[in-house]
């Protein structure tokens, strides 16, 4: 797998027919500036250089798979300070075939164990790697419209991560959105954020139970504010035009963080 990268600590290109491919299958990546595709492509090879790619089930890592992989996973820190750095915490993608049957285990209020199956199509580790389905990775070059993306929710669950617990609220850099403090800077982050949870959260209720129309957004960001986090990131990325019709205030709010120029 792209032994031309593991050879050398240098960046050569990324080989133009592989490059053009990807871009043509998840045409997301595609809709951006000259300069944007520039950076995007420098950035996915430092993270193919740095990462290591492991199949399961005896899936087979190949470069089509990691160049997807890689390349959407850039994706959200194209504009962010220090880049790949938010995600040095790990090294290790695991790709499984499809989804998987994941056990967990939650205690309640009550300090009762309450023990389930959850099928996932990824996950990302705190301090750990990141796993994904490789079934959910190729759909996302055909759910645009509906704002779907595992790889960009799962590493939009780093980028939150890098503050601690994934509570829906990445570090902020000092000054955002002109706030003095890391306080007000987090504060006014969920002023906007929680709302517009609460909200989908409603409306996803209602749909459930009393048969009112969807949200077009993934009803699994309405599970808690991490993954309502993770989940808009998706769609801010694939699909700005739905997301900023439904949520301007979030799409201003992810402009300030994703999108700041650097300095």
């Amino acid at each position: 797998m792209f032994k031309w990268l593991r050879r050398l600590r240098a960046l050569p290109p990324i080989p133009e027919a592989a490059w053009h491919a990807t871009l043509a299958r998840y045409s997301f990546l595609a809709d951006r500036p000259a300069a944007d595709l520039e950076r995007l492509r420098v950035l996915t090879a430092e993270f193919l250089r740095d990462k290591e790619f492991h199949g399961t089930q005896g899936f087979v890592i190949t470069d089509e798979v990691a160049l997807a992989i890689a390349a959407q996973a850039v994706l959200p820190v194209l504009h962010l300070k220090g880049h790949l750095d938010w995600y040095d915490d790990f090294v290790g993608i695991v790709v499984h075939p499809s989804e998987v049957v994941a056990r967990r285990k939650v205690v309640d209020e009550a300090q009762v164990v309450h023990e389930y199956d959850e099928v996932v199509a990824g996950e990302a580790m705190d301090r750990g790697p990141v796993m994904l389905s490789w079934q959910d990775v190729l759909a996302s070059s055909v759910t645009r419209e509906g704002g779907y993306n595992v790889v960009i929710h799962e590493f939009a669950h780093k980028i939150d991560m890098r503050g601690g617990d994934a509570d829906g609220c990445p570090p902020l850099p000092a000054g955002f959105a002109g706030q003095r403090s890391a306080r007000e800077s987090r504060a006014a982050w969920l002023a906007v954020l929680q709302p517009a949870y609460d909200d989908f959260r409603e409306k996803t209720i209602m749909a459930e139970r009393f048969g009112a129309e969807p949200p077009w957004l993934d009803d699994y960001g309405a599970t808690s504010l991490s993954e309502f986090f993770a989940v808009a990131c998706e769609a801010y990325f694939v699909n700005r035009p739905n997301f900023a019709r439904d949520f301007a205030r979030v799409v201003a709010l992810f402009d300030e963080f994703f999108l700041r120029k650097q300095v």
